[in-house]
């Protein structure tokens, strides 16, 4: 959204375009060649650290060697995920164990979905087989088209079973303002948002959360990410999570965060040099803390000069500000271990270090006096047993460090600003009394304004509606929009020229926005609620959005909305070709009725039976009705309907047979055969 952008300057496509010009069109791809998980220095390292018992040792490296099992979560505040589980469960891993039946005879028992018992209320699952073996198999490609659809539908999220540990353990309400400053590709800050909307009981949060990474092509992944769960209080940003600026309120003061998530980058074995970025990017973290807030640190690394060397000397520079605080108890039926309370620096030949004294002088520029361990006589103060590793043996997941800290009063640096402030502004004070002027006359000197670094493309800018402005007169009056509802919620990405898209984002991410703009780059806001429908016999030339519906449905009158029998809305579900749009004269009467006096554009459609109710964005034509909604929502809902998916379910793998054959037949002379769909469109060109 919003991106100024040259035209084909999509870097990725662009380089698969180049790297196609060098290619002779008779090359093949050569199959990945098959990684080697083995690493004698890895093994040395970790073993003299002691990372686990010696006599787990051998089921540590073999875990490491195996692949992932595949893991998923559904959705917590979409008011579908209690039918959508019991699909899950009854329906989706039935036809699974089915499809692995012959894969896999005599081991049913053990290849039956898992339940990961410490997330809540059943919303995640392991199954007992990898991603790349799930996308090889026709047996499974049912389970593909499931996993495929439903976390394109934000319904579902795939994600590595222990990178869900961190967010729960933020134990985010509806309330808190959060920041996820490492947040790239977007999977931990979807359970933020997840979170923020679980607990607001179905109206707008008045939380938000700022998912923030440095690397700006990866800013896109979170974009897309976040676009899923549709939510008005989330802002990505593009900067150094260890220098991010001070963001400022409404009221001009400093906004301090109650949630922070601090998921910094690691190596995955360990490197010393990352240990800096780690211990600055987690500092700055505890400096835009509340009072009273909450902090989790993780990392997907083992090696505890990038975990437990980090919060000694965050703790010890904190000097009682912040304090590790116990959080296993949170994940009931997780194995862990607790954090380490020894360990010690190697050189890249592997020479370990008992202390930094022992470091020869030419290292001392590269092994640090700070990732030593503190001394045992005072590691009781530090409470690293509060801290969480899970390694891969225990619950055959990936390696995961947390550590969550609380913040009990300000940082002693925090003080010390304070106290200049205080101190210059009573200097400031004197001086001017001393020359007949009054101290509330007296402003403090404004201070230079840092030029703002720009990591990438060049954003548009974020134009706010104003109370008055004449384009929502127009939607106010169409759909007979409330009082309550705030115009100067809506924006666009353009100053000029035609309006395409209006997007929605609640109260408290607009006075971010609107403060902030010169203080850091600001990439993505607010969700698709009205876009641009030209139409010469339309009253309104803005049709609803499906992604916003959810955002604004409490605000639309009556008029616009029509509800919908079984039949009518799974006829609608699967049309959704604007070409051929369902008949209302094949609906049901009382759908008919509604059609004659309701007048032609954008809709709701409304379904409700016993425990389900779904609203979706509809069309009125003259003589038709239909969704108008994207492919994978509407399979959800079809899903949700227990109607047939036979349309939509299609086999990858047939597909693939009868294009080789078609390439077979073309090849020899023969005539090319056109598919059904292609026909249809041959036909409709030739009708017009």
């Amino acid at each position: 959204m919003g991106r100024n952008r040259k035209k084909n300057s999509n870097h990725f496509a662009q380089r698969r375009r180049d790297n196609k010009k060098f290619e002779p069109y008779d090359k093949k791809a050569e199959p990945y060649k098959e990684i080697v998980r083995e690493n004698e220095d890895f093994e040395t390292y970790y073993k003299h650290q002691k990372v686990c018992p010696e006599e787990e040792y051998e089921n540590f490296l073999a875990a490491l060697r195996a692949d992932l099992p595949a893991t998923f979560r559904l959705t917590a505040f979409k008011g579908e995920s209690k039918r959508l589980l019991e699909i899950v469960k009854e329906k989706l891993f039935v036809d699974y164990l089915s499809g692995l039946k012959d894969l896999n005879e005599g081991k049913e028992e053990e290849m039956k979905p898992k339940n990961l018992p410490w997330y809540p209320n059943e919303l995640a699952w392991e199954l007992q087989i990898s991603r790349k073996d799930i996308r090889r198999s026709e047996k499974l490609f049912k389970l593909h088209n499931f996993l495929i659809a439903e976390t394109k539908s934000g319904n579902i999220s795939r994600q590595e079973a222990v990178s869900m540990i961190p967010p729960l353990l933020l134990n985010v309400k509806s309330h808190h303002k959060c920041i996820d400053l490492c947040a790239s590709p977007g999977s931990k800050t979807s359970q933020i948002i997840e979170a923020l909307h679980s607990d607001a009981s179905g109206k707008i949060p008045k939380g938000y959360v700022i998912a923030n990474d440095i690397d700006n092509k990866r800013c896109y992944m979170l974009v897309h990410q976040a676009k899923r769960l549709n939510s008005p209080c989330c802002l990505i940003t593009n900067t150094d999570a260890g220098r991010f600026p001070n963001l400022y309120n409404n009221e001009n003061k400093i906004i301090k965060f109650d949630r922070i998530l601090a998921d910094v980058p690691c190596s995955g074995d360990g490197t010393m040099r990352l240990h800096g970025i780690q211990y600055r990017i987690a500092r700055r973290g505890a400096e835009m803390l509340e009072i009273g807030g909450r902090m989790v640190y993780s990392t997907c690394s083992i090696n505890p000069i990038e975990n437990e060397a980090v919060i000694c000397r965050l703790i010890r520079e904190a000097a009682g500000s912040l304090e590790v605080v116990e959080a296993g108890s949170l994940l009931k039926g997780l194995k862990y271990n607790p954090g380490m309370t020894y360990w010690e620096p190697a050189s890249k030949d592997l020479k370990f270090y008992k202390s930094f004294d022992d470091v020869p002088t030419e290292l001392k520029t590269i092994i640090h006096k700070e990732i030593f361990p503190p001394p045992q006589s005072e590691i009781e103060k530090y409470n690293l047993q509060h801290c969480i590793r899970v390694l891969p043996h225990q619950n055959n997941t990936g390696a995961f460090f947390i550590a969550v800290l609380e913040k009990r009063s300000k940082l002693p640096w925090e003080k010390k600003v304070d106290e200049n402030a205080i101190e210059s502004k009573a200097r400031i004070a004197a001086e001017n009394n001393g020359n007949g002027e009054t101290t509330s006359q007296i402003e403090p000197p404004p201070k230079k304004k840092k030029k703002l670094i720009n990591y990438g493309f060049r954003e548009d800018p974020f134009v706010f509606f104003t109370p008055d402005e004449e384009l929502y007169t127009t939607f106010k009056t169409f759909y007979k929009l409330s009082d309550d509802f705030d115009p100067t919620c809506l924006l666009t990405r353009c100053l000029v020229g035609k309006k395409k898209n209006i997007y929605f984002c609640s109260p408290e991410i607009r006075e971010i926005l609107r403060k902030n703009e010169d203080n850091v780059k600001l990439i993505n806001s607010g969700v698709k609620t009205f876009s641009r429908c030209d139409n010469k016999n339309m009253e309104c030339q803005f049709r609803l959005a499906h992604e916003g519906l959810y955002n604004i449905d409490q605000f639309i009158g009556s008029e616009r909305r029509v509800h919908v029998e079984r039949d009518d809305l799974i006829r609608m579900l699967n049309n959704l070709n604007p070409i051929e749009p369902p008949m209302v004269h094949l609906m049901s009467e009382s759908v008919q009725k509604q059609h004659e006096k309701i007048g032609s554009g954008s809709c709701i459609i409304h379904y409700k039976e016993d425990d389900l109710e779904l609203r979706l964005v509809g069309w009125r034509g003259n003589k038709t009705f239909r969704a108008y909604i994207d492919v994978n929502d509407s399979i959800h809902m079809l899903r949700l309907l227990g109607a047939d998916l036979s349309k939509y379910d299609v086999n990858k793998f047939e597909e693939k047979a009868k294009r080789e054959q078609a390439l077979k037949t073309d090849e020899n002379g023969a005539e090319e055969e056109i598919p059904m769909d292609e026909e249809k469109d041959e036909e409709l060109k030739n009708e017009n």
